[in-house]
């Protein structure tokens, strides 16, 4: 029997590449959400994408003060739904996300979503999907 795949938030945190994206999920009060029933499509950014932004930006965005703000970004890297690779390759699309705005998806030749390219796809959880993003993806 195989064993049954965690939520969003477990799977994250086993992975052990997104230390700083699970931080920011706990900072922002959003656990209990991704561990909902879902599902969700998640573009997770590595903690070498969280590196990428401008020194001391994610230390900023960690201030409860920022709260809002943080979660603002946090909910444009989610989508409702479960959304494969499979389901959107050779297309490209404007998906809604969490947040409110639309992200630009294209999987003509890999998949990029707005500036970020997935690395690795289609990492199934118990109420989701995760794709890996190699960039954190701000809402314009």
């Amino acid at each position: 029997m195989a064993a049954k795949a965690g939520d969003i938030v477990d799977t994250a945190v086993e992975a052990g590449q997104f230390k700083t994206l699970v931080a920011a999920v706990e900072a922002a009060e959003l656990v209990e959400t991704l561990k909902g029933d879902g599902p969700f499509t998640v573009f997770a950014p590595t903690d070498e994408a969280f590196a990428k932004l401008p020194e001391g930006t994610v230390e900023d965005l960690l201030k409860p003060e920022n709260k809002d703000k943080l979660v603002a970004i946090l909910t444009y890297h989610v989508v409702p739904g479960k959304i494969m690779s499979g389901d959107i390759a050779g297309k490209t699309a404007e998906v809604e996300t969490v947040q409110g705005a639309k992200l630009a998806v294209d999987a003509m030749d890999g998949v990029k979503v707005d500036s970020a390219q997935v690395i690795t796809a289609d990492i199934e959880t118990s109420n989701g999907v995760i794709h890996v993003i190699d960039t954190v993806v701000i809402p314009k």
